[in-house]
């Protein structure tokens, strides 16, 4: 039944891949190919619910080897299930929300011409996610992390015609590439020094590896590891500074957006940390490493979706910034905390990208929030989902961010580790961010007058044979030039753009995704919170060293229920703070909508900082990879065309030339020219012999 988790959607992704697109044949239509994708989606979470209740109700557990690759030396290689309250809970939150995402994507893409390979693009993406979280070993592990990264540069390319999609499929996947190097060598140490890649087999030897030094420093050699394997999740979960490939992915559909930046791809990274717990618990310079890294990932990234125009990015930089909750909760050694949040942040932060999706069907096509207004009249299921989905967002009592949210907050209160007064101050300073640019893009969309009508772009039409990245370009320059790097559309469908046109409801393949993830992002923190937090349910798979870090302990101490907590947090400073966010976001765009152009003007420096993203990105681009370059073509022209083929390859051969011409000229065949060679030669011997006789 296990196997069966993750080969349903394969098989469902091969199928769809082999027998429904141009490279099949196109024997199977659209309706068989969806209907194929989504029964493998769904056969694996009815097993995945399946095993969480086993796991839960019986107390189950699975640690197998399923298929013994090779043997190198005594290093085994190996296919093998791990079972346990962690892997269940991913189980269920993965196939539950690419489930979700595969309904959604038969009305998101009914249009396009890519239908068929989208399908088998997210069912392979969600068999090489199952493989990652249900690994028992390393090598695994790094399989099904290398396969999320490679399907998810085929869907943010989806639309390949697309320049602005495959520069950003390439930066993802270049940008990965820099935070698997990390990783991979945090595997290899442990196989170096642990002899095993197999998870117990190295937790077991967690010890030893700690007893040791990293050769010719005086650095731990447990500290490395930990380093290097969190290095992996600064590229795959997108912190800073390796953040900057995951706001330009929302050049992707944005069913792969709620997928990959939602719930499965970015939070690989923290599922990865909180497995090897064991490891990280061994090293405070390696946690506090993470408490700092996830600190300004959390408070920075926040700001710049304080000015972003476009509904998607919006959203995406708020994965950035909740991602880097988790991560601070990481560095706290609250691992279950940020397991915790990392599965309600996928349930709303799902319903909030798909939400949006549902905004730019309804307002065709339209993405730029600044042209919206009005919606919720027009468009009742997507603004009641999307409103629970932003109260979950900004950690309101009652909903489900809120228990995750303010746990997160108290945890990293009660650790005494190197930057946790900074990552306290990051963390409740980010919930004011949080509450400001999500309520500014509530407000900017489904309240207020009706914008639509103002949108330069509106009697701008493009059709098949014109990019739609031109007219989203023509209307960012008309809007605001400042603003034109930001104003994207996603071209998901084809047609005619008619800004004029009233919105609508999406159509019920759209919008009962939408109703199903909103229940979740409710409840599903008051009922969980108690059994993952402070109960048994991830007492095999994480580690506390309670003696060193007391941070889940204290936390225990205060809890008293999912009511009294709800209760209590009305009092708190972060209540207050997200409450603040919200009313500065509704007066400053509902009521004096003069104000924020106001503050532009006066700070404008602090703005065109946000705006160019702190310039990471011309840094990247102006240092880094001209750096790298020039570093390149010095390399080349001097190491390889200089000394290896000028000197090596090429000198070898002048000097084997030069002395073939010298012995050509010896061995002439003429005897003459012998004959002198043998009396210069006696004339040579003889004067030698008188010489030193003498």
């Amino acid at each position: 039944m296990l196997l069966a988790v993750p080969l349903a959607p394969l098989v469902g992704s091969v199928l769809a891949g082999l027998f429904g697109t141009k490279f099949g044949g196109n024997h199977i239509g659209r309706k068989i190919t969806h209907s194929l994708t989504i029964l493998g989606v769904a056969v694996a979470f009815v097993i995945s619910a399946m095993t969480l209740k086993s796991v839960v109700v019986d107390g189950a557990r699975f640690n197998a080897t399923i298929y013994e690759w090779m043997v190198v030396g005594g290093l085994k290689m190996e296919v093998g299930f791990l079972v346990d309250g962690l892997t269940a809970m991913m189980m269920c939150v993965v196939t539950f929300v690419s489930l979700m995402v595969h309904v959604y994507t038969i009305g998101y893409m009914e249009e396009d011409e890519g239908y068929n390979r989208f399908f088998a693009y997210i069912s392979l993406f969600t068999f090489s996610m199952l493989m990652l979280v249900m690994s028992n070993n390393m090598l695994q592990l790094f399989f099904g992390w290398e396969a999320v990264g490679l399907v998810s540069y085929l869907l943010i390319g989806f639309w390949y015609n697309k320049p602005t999609a495959i520069f950003a499929n390439m930066k993802a996947f270049l940008v990965n590439r820099v935070g698997d190097f990390g990783f991979i060598l945090g595997i290899g140490l442990i196989a170096a020094y642990a002899g095993t890649l197999n998870y117990a087999e190295a937790f077991g030897k967690s010890q030893e590896l700690a007893a040791l030094r990293f050769p010719g420093t005086e650095w731990m050699l447990v500290t490395v590891i930990c380093i290097c394997l969190f290095i992996g999740a600064m590229g795959k979960s997108a912190q800073f500074p390796l953040h900057v490939w995951l706001p330009d992915s929302m050049e992707g559909p944005t069913p792969i957006s709620a997928l990959i930046h939602a719930a499965t791809m970015v939070t690989a990274g923290i599922f990865m940390v909180a497995r090897m717990s064991p490891l990280f618990e061994l090293s405070d310079t390696a946690l506090s490493f993470i408490l700092v890294i996830g600190a300004i990932t959390a408070l920075f990234m926040g700001f710049l979706g304080i000015i972003q125009n476009d509904i998607k990015r919006v959203v995406a930089y708020s994965t950035l910034s909740q991602l880097g909750y988790m991560t601070v909760a990481l560095g706290a050694s609250a691992y279950s905390v940020a397991v915790f949040h990392l599965m309600t942040h996928a349930f709303f932060k799902a319903l909030l990208f798909l939400g949006a999706g549902s905004v730019i069907i309804g307002m065709h096509h339209n993405q730029d929030i600044r042209w919206m207004g009005g919606v919720r009249k027009y468009m009742p299921i997507t603004w009641i989902t999307s409103l629970l989905g932003s109260l979950a967002l900004i950690g309101t009592p009652l909903f489900s961010g809120f228990y995750s949210k303010d746990s997160i907050i108290e945890a990293v209160h009660e650790s005494h580790l190197w930057g946790a007064g900074f990552a306290h101050f990051a963390v409740l300073a980010g919930v004011f961010v949080t509450a400001f640019y999500s309520f500014r893009m509530y407000f900017l969309v489904f309240h207020g007058k009706e914008r639509y009508d103002q949108n330069p772009d509106s009697h701008h039409h493009y059709s098949d044979e014109e990019p739609a990245v031109d007219a989203q370009s023509h209307a960012a320059v008309h809007a605001d030039p400042h603003a034109a790097p930001h104003a994207k559309h996603d071209s998901h469908a084809h047609g005619h753009h008619d800004a004029h046109a009233k919105p609508h409801e999406s159509p019920w393949v759209v919008w009962l995704p939408l109703v199903l993830l909103a229940i979740p992002s409710v409840v599903i923190g008051y009922f969980t919170i108690d059994p993952m937090l402070y109960g048994e349910f991830f007492k095999d798979a994480i580690f506390i060293d309670e003696a060193k870090h007391a941070a889940m302990k204290e936390l225990a101490e205060g809890f008293h229920g999912p009511i009294a907590m709800a209760v209590h947090g009305l009092t708190t400073a972060p209540f207050w703070l997200a409450l603040a966010g919200v009313v500065s976001a509704w007066y400053m765009y509902m009521i004096n909508p003069a104000l924020p152009a106001a503050i532009k003007r006066g700070f404008g420096p602090i703005y065109r900082l946000l705006e160019n993203k702190y310039y990471m990105d011309w840094f990247n681009e102006n240092v880094i990879a001209r750096g790298t370059r020039a570093l390149g073509t010095g390399l080349w022209k001097g190491g390889d065309q200089a000394l290896i083929d000028g000197g090596i390859v090429n000198g070898s051969w002048k000097l084997v030339g030069r002395i073939a011409g010298v012995v050509r000229w010896m061995q002439s065949g003429y005897i003459y020219h012998y004959a002198l060679a043998m009396l210069l030669g006696i004339f040579v011997l003889m004067t030698y012999f008188v010489w030193f006789n003498r």
